[in-house]
């Protein structure tokens, strides 16, 4: 490892295959134990827990002991090398063939950037599966280098807070463990690449709306074949725009509250995104948003050894790589307690707990009342209703447009609408007014957001 390698790890923080330790300790053991376990890598010695250096001295006695810990792990651990690097000791970890690990503490694994104690249970699926090459794992043939967007490589850094200068996608994708010197992995080209369903077909969401009940009368559809990023953005645009939502103003502070909260449905977003069997062909998630429920489903069922009464407490995971990126990009949490918040979330709202069924997809069904449902709002329908707020035909008209088209520009909603470009910004400052729309980002690279 190089020095710039180096910095540029510690940038992006600690997660699944890296961990930060202040000083030297014997409880290392412990990491070594959860590194093996699961995708291997590095202990970094003398950068804390907020990736600031510290220091820590590599010394001959240091270097014995961390290998005779290793030795004494069961099996032995494979330390392939320890080394000063800078004012930080590198301690790299070999991801282990004879899995489940264990040291004198017990058995342990990485849980995005925690290291985990694992249960009896845990432990059982890790032997089980100890062998079973992941989808998200397997090198993806038919990409190159040239195929990845340092587009999506910047948008990932800034939805993880990192600062970075030059933009080198082989060492940044080889520091997220997306790829190897052999080529990059299949969960490096779901997030990164300029046209991930080129190289995996099954890379898609499908998100519709229908009118009523049944799966007959369509009011809407989109289907997004991009990024893993970009899906879960359009499904809760596309849920935000569907479901109805009540303002309160007190003083110059504006709140929305939606039918159904917004943070359980991000998590059941994120969770279809991050749980869904990938190696499955010619399958989608799904977003249907019904006059009385909301469907998020997501093609491979329950994990192997999860189950409906274990959810929220035994934390299994299909796409470790894929949860680790959503860890770091802030929309899931990294102790994977998502059912627990869709729970906290559903019970503050006053709301019942979405049923939840696996019959080879996994099924999240939140209930709408009646008296939401009739009144929500769709493409083909009166946007304005939806805050109680009467909207002029044009305004609705402008509306259902950037409803469809997000990126839509003044001048071209002025051709298709047959009005003058300063009648559209008229209008759609009136629209802002109202709390209606909103632009995201610059005038030249943003979007819009239907309110």
């Amino acid at each position: 490892m190089k020095q710039k390698d180096l910095k540029l790890i510690i940038k992006e923080g600690e997660g699944l295959t890296v961990e930060f330790k202040e000083k030297y300790t014997p409880k290392i053991d412990r990491d070594l134990v959860a590194l093996a376990n699961t995708r291997g890598r590095f202990v970094f010695l003398g950068v804390n827990d907020e990736g600031q250096v510290i220091g820590e001295k590599l010394t001959n006695r240091m270097k014995a002991d961390i290998l005779s810990l290793a030795r004494n792990c069961e099996p032995h651990i494979t330390i392939p090398k320890i080394s000063q690097i800078s004012k930080v000791v590198v301690i790299e970890v070999s991801e282990g063939d004879e899995k489940p690990y264990s040291c004198s503490s017990g058995y342990f694994r990485r849980l995005d950037a925690v290291t985990q104690k694992m249960t009896h249970k845990e432990v059982g699926l890790l032997f089980k599966n100890a062998n079973v090459i992941s989808f998200e794992e397997r090198l993806c043939r038919d990409v190159s280098w040239n195929d990845i967007s340092r587009e999506k490589i910047k948008t990932f850094f800034k939805e993880a807070g990192i600062s970075t200068g030059e933009i080198n996608p082989q060492d940044i994708l080889a520091s997220l463990n997306l790829a190897t010197k052999d080529g990059i992995k299949n969960a490096g080209v779901l997030f990164f690449a300029r046209e991930p369903r080129r190289h995996i077909g099954q890379c898609e969401t499908i998100l519709v709306s229908f009118k009523g009940t049944k799966r007959l009368d369509i009011i809407d559809r989109k289907d997004v074949q991009d990024d893993l990023w970009t899906q879960y953005q359009e499904a809760m645009i596309f849920l935000k725009r569907h479901l109805s939502v009540r303002t309160e103003i007190k003083g110059l502070d504006r709140k929305d509250f939606y039918e159904i909260p917004l943070e359980a449905l991000r998590e059941a977003v994120a969770n279809a995104i991050i749980h869904r069997d990938y190696s499955v062909r010619g399958t989608s998630i799904m977003v249907e948003v019904y006059d009385d429920r909301v469907i998020i489903k997501n093609p491979g069922g329950f994990p192997a050894g999860m189950s409906q009464d274990k959810l929220g407490d035994l934390s299994v995971r299909r796409n470790e790589l894929i949860a680790d990126i959503f860890a770091r990009m802030h929309r899931v949490e990294r102790i994977g307690s998502g059912f627990k918040r869709i729970r906290e979330s559903m019970v503050s709202a006053g709301l019942p707990f979405p049923k939840i069924s696996s019959n080879g997809f996994f099924f999240i069904e939140f209930e709408r009342s009646k008296k939401t449902g009739a009144k929500r709002i769709g493409l083909g329908e009166k946007l304005g209703v939806k805050l109680g707020v009467k909207l002029g035909v044009n305004q609705n008209r402008i509306l259902e447009l950037i409803a469809k088209d997000r990126f839509a520009t003044i001048v071209g909603i002025a051709a298709k609408l047959k009005l003058s470009t300063t009648a559209v910004e008229n209008n759609i400052a009136k629209l802002k007014e109202k709390g209606m729309l909103r632009r995201e980002g610059s005038d030249k690279s943003g979007h819009w957001q239907v309110l």
